[in-house]
């Protein structure tokens, strides 16, 4: 596709945004994703392009915290093995079906979580000093599978899924669930990238571009995750996922 100047800086500054959110929340596809198909990019292949500007962003997120410490770094590793074959279901799926079908579902599942958030305002104790049970950490990797499809498929309002479960069927911090929902991220959606680029003709230059961007927004989203701590992140969940909804209520 051939934009012009300023259309290549609209999608690097949306990317710059959405890596802030989604690093520090979630919810940051919601702009990446529109802004391509108002640019003329087909439904599925922004889809499947959009991963990877999540891919640069969690990247950068994932250096950051490796920097000042990674908690439970096996925890990490095994939640992810749970994600990755769901996010390869999913993304076969994804690959076909066009994201503006779901909204109304996706709003669905936004408010959900909004409710959820609301109705605990008490954080879990500290990651550091608590581990989670036998019975938690089964239902929160049974739940990685089917987050992983989520993720894999559409991955719009993926971190507004994970966070829920690490936070309150784990049991983690925000600011620790935050960290381990970046790396998760990551990794499943690299097996979800090499199935689109499988499946579609994915527009590799819009992504770098959009990647840069990303980047930038999510290495100030993890900069401001390890410095403003849990009450930084729990304002902007909740506001992220209310905007959220209203878009897709609005523009379904």
């Amino acid at each position: 596709m051939d934009l012009a100047l300023w259309e290549y800086a609209a999608l690097m500054l949306a990317g710059i945004v959405a890596g802030f959110i989604n690093v520090m929340a979630g919810g940051g596809s919601i702009i990446t994703v529109p802004i391509m198909m108002f640019f003329g990019v087909p439904g599925p292949i922004a889809n499947g392009t959009n991963r990877l500007p999540i891919v640069a962003q969690n990247m950068t997120a994932c250096l950051t915290y490796l920097r000042h410490g990674v908690p439970e770094i096996g925890l990490i590793l095994s939640l992810s093995l749970c994600a990755v074959p769901g996010a390869i279901a999913g993304a076969l799926l994804g690959a076909t079906i066009s994201v503006e079908a779901f909204n109304v579902v996706l709003a669905g599942v936004m408010a959900l979580v909004l409710i959820l958030i609301l109705t605990n305002a008490r954080s879990d104790p500290d990651s550091a000093t608590f581990t989670p049970s036998r019975n938690r950490l089964l239902a929160g990797h049974g739940l990685m599978v089917l987050a992983g499809f989520w993720g894999g498929f559409i991955q719009i309002g993926m971190g507004f899924i994970l966070l829920p479960i690490l936070h309150r069927v784990l049991g983690l911090n925000l600011v620790t669930a935050n960290i381990h929902k970046v790396f998760i991220i990551l990794l499943y959606t690299l097996s979800a990238l090499l199935v689109f680029g499988n499946q579609l003709e994915l527009l590799w230059w819009i992504g770098g571009v959009m990647a840069l961007g990303n980047g930038v927004g999510g290495w100030l989203g993890a900069r401001l995750t390890l410095s403003g701590g849990e009450p930084v992140i729990r304002a902007l969940l909740i506001i992220a996922i209310a905007v959220m909804i209203v878009k897709l209520i609005w523009f379904t």
